[in-house]
């Protein structure tokens, strides 16, 4: 996305600096879209005698993730900028690959969405870091959403975690690696 310089922005940040938060902001904004649109299709293709479980734990985690893109939205159209959620938006923002397994286990595609989960908390994380300075509330909304990510990462480890306390995808950094692990 190329941005363009608002003609406002939140008072004491300047148009500048509302260009720079406008751009992390957009790449965030993308990644929750896809985020929500990757946990409801594992919600889709989940089986297995976990299914259930599975499929009723990614609810709430979809309807937070949709509620953390508006946010996001309504940040960019703070700051004077205009975001973009449309699927090509989406495509033209990603630095991820797609999602890919499709109907498997419960297992597998936990074990795939801890993967995912890694890679997008971490691009969070990285938000956090540029947005402090200049503007603690776009960092404040990063790391409010960043806690509750961990937070649902924890759920799906949970289920994967042995009681030794390890988990079986051990140094896989794909998707299909850490589904391998758990088949």
């Amino acid at each position: 996305m190329t941005p363009t310089s608002p003609t406002f922005t939140a008072p004491g940040i300047t148009t500048v600096e509302a260009a720079g938060l406008i751009n992390t902001l957009q790449e965030r904004l993308s990644a929750l879209n896809d985020l929500h649109l990757t946990l409801k299709h594992i919600h889709w293709n989940v089986v297995g005698p976990n299914f259930i479980g599975v499929h009723e734990m990614l609810d709430p985690q979809v309807e937070l993730v949709r509620g953390y893109a508006d946010v996001l939205a309504e940040r960019i159209a703070t700051l004077g900028g205009s975001p973009r959620g449309t699927a090509s938006a989406i495509e033209s923002e990603r630095t991820w690959d797609d999602y890919s397994l499709s109907r498997d286990t419960a297992q597998a595609h936990l074990a795939a969405l801890d993967i995912v989960y890694d890679g997008f908390i971490a691009s969070h994380r990285q938000a956090i870091a540029a947005t402090g300075d200049p503007d603690p509330v776009t960092q404040d909304i990063f790391i409010s959403q960043t806690a509750e990510l961990e937070k649902f990462q924890w759920f799906v480890r949970a289920h994967l975690e042995s009681a030794a306390g390890s988990l079986p995808e051990g140094s896989s950094h794909t998707e299909r690696g850490a589904a391998a692990t758990v088949r």
